[in-house]
């Protein structure tokens, strides 16, 4: 089968890469599927052969539901790879099949799994399989488990047979995605923890912001280093043309191939937070000479959020501090305390909770609130839970400046409370047919304890009294988060 395939720069540099875990990122419309199909067809074909002159080699390729695995994965290697030299068989699970001989004589034998694995509890699919190699198509849409699940099987064919020691070759795992979250399993991967064996790759933006003078984007246009741009029929209006009625964020993560957030639901602060206002583009500092403010979330999975009042009014959200796993007691004492003695040493503090929290519990009659106290960390329930008020409490911090600062500002640190504010923290849809219609209440998900927690701290800011402190200006930045 010739292919006529000319790689752009990144995938290139995957193509040569010899990492056994290899990810590449981009926009949409990047190339970045073909590059994998092909990558599977390079392999197979550069796979070791037996004595028998049979280059064997077996691949899961796996995207998150079954209609994405029909519609567009498998659309993509047919494209490529036509069904009439690689049949699909759609059973259980959904197997292709391609045999080729080559001009050295020896044959390439790839056989595919084509795998749905929405869940982590869908992982039972993965145990069995002896493979090659696997390409996780869109990766960012499956949890971190799947993926590592999948990569514990490849490198288990074709098999080491006594009577015929020939070399395996090369096996491992393939990935490709748009961005993802900046709290992502990827982000962590390929920006902080950079495993041993993994390499990950980043495409150029199909276009780039254009900023004005108050440092807002006000327009886009064409990226000149964008890759694919030639194999798309419209060219950079591909991406430009979608910027025409998108959310921003959108744009930024779809088009601009940047990490950010995309929801379906719509955001609790909808057009009022804005990124570039509320959060700094550095470090905050700490004014030693006034108090920190605590706000708790409380539940199966607590959170606790510390801001300061600075002395022109302005909250300033410092450190955000989440549970996944634990009690309040545990949270408190493991993560919390430490905290507040290695990052806030000395620095008097007003401690605000949600008000269930001073509930006792039908196990030990022991309440949130109180466990806090006998920590030594006493706690005062806030004015109310209702969700109306505490939101509004916020927006009122949101709409309102100081001159020219914001009444609200955020260190760069707090990724899930700034992931909340993007979208995170949202309103569900209702799934009617005709107009767009949403629930009145945020739903809960992993951004909803940090962005409770933020709100009980500014129904607990006492601003009066903080501002009647005069503290030592300015405050020099704080120690790095971690």
């Amino acid at each position: 089968m010739d292919v006529e395939y000319y790689a752009e720069p990144t995938l290139s540099r995957l193509h040569h890469s010899e990492a056994h875990v290899r990810g590449i990122m981009g926009p949409i419309g990047s190339g970045k599927s073909v590059g994998c199909c092909m990558e599977i067809l390079d392999k197979a074909r550069t796979q070791a052969p037996d004595k028998n002159g049979m280059r064997k080699s077996r691949w899961a390729i796996i995207r998150q539901t079954y209609p994405e695995l029909k519609s567009t994965t498998i659309q993509t290697w047919q494209d490529w790879v036509p069904n009439q030299i690689c049949p699909i068989t759609y059973g259980a699970p959904i197997e292709g099949r391609f045999i080729t001989s080559l001009p050295d004589g020896t044959t390439v034998d790839l056989h595919l799994y084509f795998l749905a694995l929405a869940r982590p509890k869908d992982r039972h699919r993965l145990l069995s399989m002896e493979l090659t190699g696997v390409w996780v198509n869109e990766a960012r849409e499956l949890d971190k488990q799947v993926i590592m699940d999948a990569y514990s099987r490849t490198g288990r064919y074709p098999k080491m047979i006594r009577d015929d020691p020939s070399a395996v070759g090369w096996w491992g795992m393939i990935m490709d995605t748009n961005p993802p979250d900046n709290d992502s399993w990827w982000h962590e991967l390929a920006e902080k923890a950079k495993p041993t064996g993994w390499e990950f790759f980043r495409q150029p933006p199909g276009i780039v912001p254009v900023f004005d003078a108050n440092g807002n984007v006000c327009s886009y246009r064409a990226n000149p280093k964008a890759e694919n741009v030639k194999n798309l029929k419209l060219g950079h209006q591909y991406w430009m043309r979608m910027t025409e009625g998108a959310d921003r964020e959108w744009i930024n993560v779809h088009c601009c191939g940047n990490y950010g957030s995309v929801f379906e639901g719509r955001p609790v602060y909808n057009d009022v937070f804005n990124e570039t206002v509320h959060v700094a583009n550095q470090p905050l500092g700490l004014y030693r000479g006034l108090p920190i403010h605590l706000g708790w979330d409380f539940g199966l999975t607590p959170a606790c959020v510390v801001g300061q009042v600075a002395p022109n009014g302005q909250l300033r959200i410092l450190r955000e501090y989440v549970c996944t796993r634990g009690g309040i007691k545990q949270f408190a004492t493991d993560v919390v305390k430490p905290a507040l003695a290695n990052t806030f040493p000395n620095i008097p503090f007003v401690s605000t909770g949600d008000p269930a929290g001073d509930q006792a519990s039908q196990a030990d009659e022991l309440t949130c609130i109180g466990q806090l106290g006998m920590l030594g960390i006493p706690t005062k329930p806030a004015s109310t839970n209702v969700f109306l008020p505490r939101r509004q409490a916020v927006m009122d911090h949101l709409t309102r400046n100081l001159g020219d600062k914001p009444a609200m500002l955020i260190d760069p640190s707090c990724s899930m409370v700034i992931g909340g504010f993007r979208g995170g923290y949202m309103f569900n849809r209702v799934q009617v047919v005709g107009e767009q219609r949403f629930k009145d209440e945020p739903s809960k998900n992993k951004y909803s304890h940090p962005a409770d927690a933020v709100q009980y701290l500014v129904l607990g800011v006492d601003t009066v009294q903080s501002v009647a402190v005069r503290p030592e200006p300015p405050p020099p930045p704080m120690p790095s988060w971690g």
